[in-house]
């Protein structure tokens, strides 16, 4: 026969259990909204999450008391204002170097070459973040250097997420990436994608670039894959979706 202590014992651990699993679920519920999402029905939240209604009712009335969610005159569902509270928070948090700095070295790590972050200033880009490669030999550009906006990966992924019109334009926003060789110095070549924050605004350009002796355009085809996630990875820790930066990397898999 169980002791009282035992006994005591495993039912903290499966009240405990159970606790967890009611907030993985409500996580859940929330993470069903997307950035395209005014509102959503209880329908719609259960298709996503695979919930049933019931549940879906019954953590909804917490998450109404806490704010994070609203319920509209039709019934439908919205995010509530305590998340806007939360996200302010984060974002006050969030020193960019931080974030950007332990990706771009993995991302080098896993190349051996260079690794730059770009933000537009205008009609030029300031290169604001850099990681060196490993060679000897490699792609010279420092951290405040200034570079023209429509030449190189970099600056074209710049100008064609801050709306410039026509091709090569259209394609990298369709794919999230823009591969140059040659274009801005005929003797370095790169891959750049975009990275965003709150409210898909456009934060920089991810850049990995190098001596285009070494970095041929087949090189930078099997390094987009990465860089796409890198891009991911730090728009969804700058607190943005990051699904279409997700999808381009998948789609680069399927083509090979």
């Amino acid at each position: 026969m169980d002791s009282p202590s035992r006994s005591t014992d495993a039912v903290s651990r499966h009240a405990s259990a159970e606790g967890v699993a009611a907030l993985d679920r409500a996580i859940a519920i929330l993470d069903a909204f997307t950035t395209a999402d005014r509102s959503l029905s209880l329908a719609e939240i259960a298709a996503r999450t695979g919930l049933y209604k019931s549940t879906i009712l019954r953590l909804a009335n917490s998450l109404l008391r806490g704010q994070l969610l609203e319920r509209l005159d039709d019934g439908r569902y919205r995010v509530g204002p305590a998340t806007f509270r939360l996200g302010t928070l984060y974002q006050r948090s969030v020193v960019a170097v931080d974030i950007l700095l332990p990706i771009m070295r993995d991302l080098s790590e896993r190349s051996w070459e260079s690794v730059a972050f770009y933000v537009r200033s205008g009609d030029v880009r300031t290169c604001l973040y850099r990681v060196e490669s490993k060679h000897p030999i490699r792609y010279t550009i420092r951290e405040g250097d200034v570079l023209p906006l429509l030449l190189g990966s970099g600056g074209r992924v710049l100008a064609a997420f801050s709306g410039q019109p026509g091709e090569p334009y259209e394609t990298i926003r369709r794919t999230c990436n823009c591969l140059a060789v040659g274009d801005r110095d005929p003797e370095t070549a790169g891959i750049s994608a975009p990275v965003f924050g709150p409210g898909r605004v456009l934060l920089g350009a991810l850049t990995l670039a190098g001596p285009s002796t070494r970095v041929d355009a087949a090189f930078l085809e099997r390094m987009k894959r990465p860089l796409l996630e890198a891009a991911a990875r730090a728009t969804r820790a700058f607190g943005e979706d990051a699904s279409m930066l997700e999808q381009a990397s998948l789609a680069t898999e399927i083509v090979r």
